[in-house]
């Protein structure tokens, strides 16, 4: 903690010499010598003459190293890995580039919020963790480097041992486990086998979580069979995790009829204090797009604090929860200033807040000029404001647009709090999946040829993300126009618009669907003038009728109802989209 208040009270100072480590280490890389930097290591000449930058101005140079090029583009260390990341101008995956020096720094970041939750909650340290962590397949470029998302990275490196100084309820075996039934039943039983040692208890988001509990509520008669006779279910095929699961289950009878008694009650409200009853916290992601799941977190764990403790992105990592206490809604974090050097783009100032009103691009972009001179160091963003994030890091990225949309909350010291807004122009998401208004639109255009030959169009439309159910999915209503002449459309067909939606999308969302985390994309036809009913009920709340636009996403409640209450079908995808995990890193 005194080390903590030390980085916060010197923010500055920290930021200034971070800045000049980077610059120093890095003055031969050939990205900064292309932008004419010259060996300078100053705050000043860097932002005279270094662009702020997306994804797709350093793709070529993303694209060289992963196909083999091992000179000094981006970076004098040498790239370890790739972390794949989602949010290009497709959606697509990125590949950020990472070193071994980084990930180490990564690793020594997350450490800085044991003390502050050992502070919160005296003793957590001496009891077990049940997490539910999952790795995803991982992919090679033509180079041989690995592709693979940040948090299979970690469990992959990780020197996690099994045995009593695990301090997680699974072994490892079980987290490494690619197939997620395999892997989340053996997680599940383990937890369940050490119930009275459980401290706390989470995932990384919000959504994985409840996903797993959902798994208990469909398969706790198998479970509560393995803990009465010390056996694993034979539906676990994998020999490492059932050896591994195998060193931590022990016939318990009495066990099995507690939780068996638990789980038939009519009722789960507060099944995690039930079941595991010396639980002190959930530890889950709630900001963003993961608070549409926090009633039904609550639900199950009957009150028990939500703690959101760490905010990074497979970019950067930037700060941690001082506060975990703090209601999802107010949960801010606190940047620390050692893990890479940030600078603030104003968005849409208006009198201190953000102006509704975005833009229709997809992505980040690069800055002209004049709006790079608005970029605000750490220490002087202003408190109420609102700031998009763009990082300098160690490991190669220089001026680079994220794309989250954060809120100066507060200061720890010198050191500014954020709240996380939202990720800048994402529409709809369920998991880690992010669509945007264009690739909808381009989406919904491509499915509305399927009503061409009926002479029938789609006059307008909205989406939502529906999380009622886990897992979530997407909804579209739509209105259709049609005249005399217009032809009946067989179920099939809006079927087919479902499915060509979903082929539309980026590999991301198509991953969630391969892997059942998202659910098959529905479409609901609703009533002729739905849609002047919507425009209505903004106008009376005060929308102007020259500028309103129909929202091609709601979140309302009363206009979600309002929908609902006028849909006429419903049409599901029959099939999942196409996806492969292999990437092409070719031209």
């Amino acid at each position: 903690m005194e080390f903590i208040e030390k980085l916060t009270e010197n923010a500055g100072e920290i930021q200034t010499r971070v800045l000049a480590e980077i610059l120093l280490r890095n003055s031969n890389v050939e990205y900064l010598k292309r932008h004419g930097l010259d060996g300078h290591t100053d705050t000043e000449a860097f932002k005279k003459v270094v662009p702020v930058i997306s994804y797709e101005d350093i793709q070529p140079d993303i694209k060289r190293i992963a196909n083999g090029d091992s000179s000094p583009i981006l970076c004098c260390e040498p790239i370890s890995e790739f972390l794949k990341s989602s949010g290009t101008s497709g959606g697509e995956r990125k590949l950020v580039p990472m070193t071994g020096e980084e990930l180490r720094r990564r690793e020594s970041f997350k450490k800085l919020s044991t003390p502050v939750m050992t502070q919160c909650f005296p003793g957590i340290d001496r009891g077990k963790a049940m997490y539910f962590l999952f790795v995803a397949s991982e992919s090679k470029t033509p180079s041989g480097l690995l592709a693979r998302q940040a948090i299979t990275s970690s469990l992959r490196n990780s020197d996690l041992k099994d045995g009593p100084h695990n301090p997680f309820t699974s072994p490892r075996d079980s987290f490494l486990c690619e197939d997620y039934f395999q892997s989340v039943y053996s997680q599940m039983l383990c937890g369940l086998c050490q119930n009275k040692q459980v401290l706390r208890a989470g995932a990384i988001f919000a959504a994985g979580f409840i996903r797993a509990i959902r798994f208990l509520e469909e398969h706790w008669s198998l479970l509560c069979n393995d803990i009465r006779t010390g056996s694993v279910n034979s539906s676990i095929t994998d020999p490492l995790v059932r050896e591994a699961v195998m060193r931590i289950l022990r016939p318990d009878p009495e066990l099995a009829d507690f939780i068996e008694s638990e789980c038939r009650k009519d009722s789960w409200q507060g099944i995690i204090p039930r079941l595991w009853p010396n639980t002190k916290y959930i530890d889950v992601i709630v900001t963003g797009t993961m608070s549409q799941y926090v009633p039904t977190i609550d639900y199950y764990g009957n009150g028990l604090p939500l703690v959101s403790t760490l905010y990074g992105s497979s970019e950067c990592y930037f700060g941690i929860n001082l506060n975990p206490l703090s209601k999802p809604s107010d949960v801010s974090y606190t940047f620390i200033p050692t893990m890479a050097y940030f600078e603030f783009l104003p968005v849409n100032e208006n009198n201190g807040g953000r102006d509704e009103v975005t833009d229709s691009t997809s992505v980040p972009k690069s800055l002209d000029g004049e709006e790079q001179q608005e970029l605000v160091d750490l220490v002087n963003v202003k408190l109420g404001h609102e700031y998009e994030v763009v990082v300098t890091t160690y490991a190669g990225l220089y001026r680079y647009r994220v794309g989250d949309v954060l809120r100066v909350a507060g200061f720890k010291n010198n050191a500014p709090q954020f709240n996380f807004v939202c990720r800048k122009n994402v529409l709809l998401s369920i998991d880690s999946d992010k669509t945007d208004e264009v690739e909808l639109q381009n989406a919904v255009k491509k499915a509305a040829s399927h009503l061409i030959p009926f002479n029938i169009c789609v006059a307008d439309y909205t989406s939502y993300a529906d999380t009622t159910q886990v897992p979530g999915h997407y909804v579209l209503y739509w209105e259709l126009s049609q005249n005399e002449l217009s032809n009946p459309v067989p179920p099939t067909v809006f079927q087919d618009c479902c499915f060509t939606i979903e082929e539309s999308f980026a590999s991301t969302y198509r991953q969630h669907r391969n892997s059942k985390t998202i659910s098959p994309l529905e479409i609901r036809i609703v009533e002729a003038g739905t849609f002047d009913k919507i425009m209505d009920y903004a106008i009376s709340l005060g929308a102007s009728n020259n500028q309103y636009k129909t929202p091609r996403c709601v979140k309302s409640e009363p206009i979600i109802e309002l929908l609902n209450t006028r849909v006429m079908s419903c049409y599901f995808s029959p099939k999942c989209p196409q996806w492969t995990p292999q990437w092409n890193y070719k031209n």
